[in-house]
């Protein structure tokens, strides 16, 4: 079993910048890949990053790549969104998730089994 935290998010002008953190409990770290989807309202769910445990690759949406940095410390077993170069458009509900590893579905919401609360990210124009 996995838990998930998520916290960080906030109020941040354009431009700005933020770090979100997800705290994973239990006690198979190292058995899951673990991802960031947002979803701003009435809206789809939406991909933003992912750590893919297996080989230790990551992948990024297209709408955040080269402002937004996925991160883990295996000793904190935390996983982190640095977000950077923020835009109004990103302002959405973040939330952490975890599945099994594997080579498979890093970037699809249905292949996860383990989701955080979600923390809300607001960008100001």
């Amino acid at each position: 079993q996995v838990a998930l935290v998520e916290s960080g998010g906030g109020l941040v002008q354009a431009g700005g910048s933020l770090r979100l953190s997800c705290e994973v409990s239990g006690r198979t770290w190292g058995y899951y890949d673990l991802a960031w989807f947002r979803q701003a309202p009435g809206e789809e769910r939406e991909f933003v990053a992912g750590f893919r445990r297996t080989d230790g690759t990551t992948v990024y949406g297209d709408s955040v790549k080269g402002r937004f940095t996925i991160s883990i410390d295996n000793i904190k077993k935390n996983l982190y969104l640095q977000m950077n170069s923020l835009k109004p458009e990103d302002t959405a509900v973040y939330r952490c998730a975890a599945k099994v590893k594997g080579l498979q579905g890093l970037t699809l919401g249905g292949f996860y089994n383990y989701w955080g609360q979600g923390t809300q990210v607001n960008v100001s124009s």
